[in-house]
């Protein structure tokens, strides 16, 4: 945005130098990207004269041989000329004899064809100003009087500086707004403008005038606050000249005095307002509604635009007139036949705005503003001053009621902050009374004492909510330049790492160890995938309030979405990489609330047909199984001890019968493994099976500190193994079998020596069982670390398990 120097002191007595000044804006976090200075340079000998005879030289068909007087500083002289704008009577620019003119071009006396020319009378660019809209002399219109210095005679100089502001300071994005922190660099005093009340504020209106009857918004999710006031009788005409001057000093054309006035307070205060013609409003009516899919208008710059239904617009009886907050329609604005206007002040929500603005493809000043937020709180006093400033420019009278609807935004946000807190994140010393007055230097309440001071906050500093963000703004105004020369000293380890990093870092180094690679996705999909592969109900309760684009317009539940995608794309360009992972934050609707977890998920692609000289084992259900029990593993998860259950359905797209799933989110944590469903990956156009993985777990579930990974002695006595073979009901699952047969040798050995391993090896249905019956066969290994085991202390203890195998009901031991 560009600010005027001259335009920044109507709020701040700055007598710095504009070096100077660009410095204090750079040491306040903005960056300036250029500083560019207007008006004429400081002339010598260089006057107004009027021209009193122009005619032909008499050796050149181009030139002319003038007469002109220059006042008591020259008196008449003879001047040759080869410009054709002018004639007799003019009052022009002109450089006497001595003059030093921009490009250290030097006057003298001189013969021109023969004839003696006494100076030189000037072009705006020869002087140092931009060229005037026509090739030849400056002609001074204002006519001042004949002899004035011409830099008494031209408007004052100024400097421009073009300042990148950060998107997370829209209070500067108003010559008020730097003008304050300016102010508080300086030291000064803050000088606001004051709107004249008695003439702004609302009056009778004339005596059968009804300009505007309704204004009523139907979207208050987008518009939560409007306000509207009808002015009758004004008067289109050109601005006075301070208001075009103010305007062109930031590259803006001025139009007439009420759009002027508009885009004045936009540029003072940050915020928008628009004027409609009150004639043009059909119905005497203003809705603030969502466009209807199709519709159309054609804004201010003469396109023709589609609107859609997600659109924000203002709209009058009949039809659009309005795109809110970025451009009104062509046919909406004030023109010379305009007598009775409205004046429109409002805010409207950030996300739709930059939604509407990306989709149609149109950005403006206005959008630029709302896009980052504008301060509703401040919309009544710029729109008290746009009133005061269209009465002083145009004449009007406030006609009606002043329609508002909507309302401000409750505001009270204080920070708890203490010395002591502020020199421990600075690293060095500032004194109490320096960081009070840096806080209220930027109109920053602060009350109590130093140790531990209560910081109002004003409306406009939406940024601030955090200790930290006040230790910024101490630092801002104490000058990053004054940070003592220090030795940096680092601790090793500041502080430990949070259970979800360590949880990420683990898992990427399993996965990655295992032949695995990571990628990165977005943590936003589209609602109809997640319709699609997750549930209708997860597509409902993920989506978020403003996406930005359709494709991302919902919280992720899983990452297995973003790997099938990278997948897609491996493949299409012919990339074997097929086993892919990624670490990140999922989302889990859980009894109405939005849980935020940790999640790490994996696939494994077999494309079809894919041989090689050595046939190698594929991966399969229990490969899946396998990786997501290691990964649970990390998190203090025993995986193996929980119930599995088959996932049925499409549910996140797994294959039914070849897919499983145990755990719930009440208990922290979730976990799915198996084949992806095939038709739907296939839909995707990725080829072959896939087969994935995917853990979510809630922070909280997450262990506060695990243990180091420490070498444990592999033995150095001999195992000694027994098998055992159980007859069990089709019913009871392996792990329950297992689980049994480990706690009976586990408790059969304890205090002589270790049960090492429990191993299923076998699994039997046939011909010598009966029907319904089923055998499984383990393996069992026993170790002691002090000596070598005999054999009939290990035949012992594979009785008592023999024994408790037969007292279970259901259970007996095969012969």
């Amino acid at each position: 945005m560009k600010f005027s120097l001259n335009w920044l002191k109507d709020y701040v007595a700055l007598n710095s130098g504009a070096d100077e000044i660009a410095h204090a804006i750079t040491m306040l976090g903005l960056e300036v990207e250029s500083v560019t200075s207007t008006g004429a340079p400081k002339l010598e000998q260089v006057f107004v004269g009027e021209v009193l005879t122009r005619a032909p030289h008499p050796n050149a068909d181009r030139l002319s041989l003038c007469t002109v007087d220059v006042g008591p500083s020259g008196g008449v002289k003879t001047i040759v000329c080869g410009a054709q704008n002018f004639a007799p009577g003019d009052r022009v620019p002109v450089a006497l004899p001595g003059a030093v003119l921009p490009g250290d071009f030097k006057i003298r006396q001189s013969k021109i064809r023969g004839q003696t020319s006494d100076g030189m009378m000037c072009a705006a660019e020869e002087i140092g100003l931009p060229p005037g809209g026509a090739d030849g002399l400056l002609i001074l219109s204002e006519r001042p009087a004949i002899g004035t210095p011409i830099n008494d005679a031209l408007p004052p100089g100024d400097t421009v500086f073009d300042v990148e502001i950060t998107p997370n300071r829209p209070d500067c994005l108003s010559h008020i707004g730097l003008a304050r922190e300016l102010a508080a660099w300086f030291r000064l005093e803050l000088n606001y403008p004051r709107p004249n009340v008695a003439a702004s504020g609302r009056q009778p209106a004339p005596a059968g005038t009804k300009l505007l009857e309704e204004v009523r918004v139907e979207a208050s999710e987008d518009c939560p606050l409007y306000t509207a006031q009808a002015i009758s009788g004004v008067r289109i005409g050109p601005s006075p000249a301070w208001l075009q001057q103010r305007l062109q000093s930031v590259g803006l054309r001025p139009i007439n005095n009420v759009v002027d006035v508009t885009n004045f307070v936009m540029l003072e205060t940050g915020q928008p307002l628009h004027a409609f013609d009150a004639a043009r409003l059909s119905g005497k009516r203003i809705i603030v509604r969502h466009a209807t899919e199709g519709e159309k208008i054609v804004t201010l710059d003469e396109k023709e635009r589609r609107l859609y239904r997600t659109m924000l617009v203002i709209a009058d009886g009949e039809k659009p007139q309005v795109i809110a907050g970025i451009m009104g329609g062509v046919d909406s604005g004030v023109g010379d036949s305009t007598t009775d206007l409205v004046l429109e002040g409002a805010c409207f929500r950030r996300g739709s705005v930059r939604r509407t603005s990306r989709q149609i493809g149109l950005s403006s000043d206005s959008s630029y503003r709302f896009e980052r937020g504008v301060d509703p709180h401040a919309l009544p006093e710029a729109v008290a001053r746009a009133i005061a400033l269209i009465q002083e420019t145009a004449g009007g009278v406030p006609a009606g009621p002043s329609f508002r609807v909507g309302a401000d935004v409750p505001w009270q946000r204080e920070i708890v902050l203490a010395a002591d807190f502020v020199r421990e994140r600075l690293g060095f010393e500032v004194p109490d009374a320096d960081m009070k007055a840096s806080l209220e230097s930027l109109e920053l309440g602060v009350s109590g004492g130093a140790s531990g001071w209560t910081v109002s906050i004003p409306t406009w500093r939406t940024d601030l909510d955090r200790p930290i963000d006040l230790v910024e703004e101490i630092l801002r105004l104490h000058g990053t330049d004054r940070i003592p020369p220090a030795a940096v000293i680092a601790p090793a380890l500041v502080a430990e790492d949070a259970p979800a990093v360590r949880f990420n870092r683990g898992a990427t180094d399993y996965l990655v160890g295992h032949d695995f690679h990571e990628c990165l996705g977005y943590t936003l999909r589209s609602g109809r995938e997640i319709g699609t592969w997750v549930s209708q109900a997860a597509a409902a309760e993920l989506a978020i309030a403003n996406p930005f684009i359709e494709d991302q317009s919902h919280l992720r539940p899983t990452l297995v979405l973003g790997l099938l995608e990278v997948l897609k794309l491996n493949q299409d360009r012919g990339v074997p990489a097929g086993r892919l992972f990624e670490t990140g934050r999922v989302f889990v609707e859980n009894n109405g609330r939005i849980l935020e977890c940790c999640g790490v998920g994996f696939v494994m692609a077999i494309p079809p047909g894919q041989e090689g000289w050595l046939a190698r084992e594929p991966v399969d259900f229990f490969t899946a199984k396998h990786h997501v029990q290691s990964l649970a593993a990390l998190a203090g998860i025993d995986l193996a001890a929980s119930d599995l259950a088959a996932v049925t359905g499409p549910y996140w797209g797994w294959q039914e019968g070849q897919s499983a799933g145990t755990g719930r989110i009440e208990d922290g944590w979730t976990a799915r493994f198996g084949l992806l469903n095939l038709a739907m990956v296939r839909g995707l156009g990725i080829t072959g099976k896939v087969f994935a993985g995917m853990m979510t777990i809630l922070p909280s579930a997450l262990p506060a500190a695990t243990e180091r990974p420490r070498f444990r002695d592999l033995g150095h006595f001999p195992a000694a193994t027994r098998d055992i073979a159980l007859v069990l009901d089709e019913e009871v699952s392996a792990r329950e079998a297992t689980r049994t047969v480990q706690e009976l040798a586990e408790a059969a050995a304890s205090g002589s020596f270790a049960l090492e391993r429990v191993a299923l090896f076998d699994r039997y249905v046939g011909p010598g069982l009966p029907a319904g019956k089923k055998s499984l066969a383990f393996s069992l290994a026993f170790r002691s670390a002090e000596r070598t085991l005999t054999d009939d202390e290990v035949n012992a203890v594979l009785k008592k398990v023999q024994e408790g195998i037969a007292s279970r009901k259901g259970y007996q031991v095969r012969g």
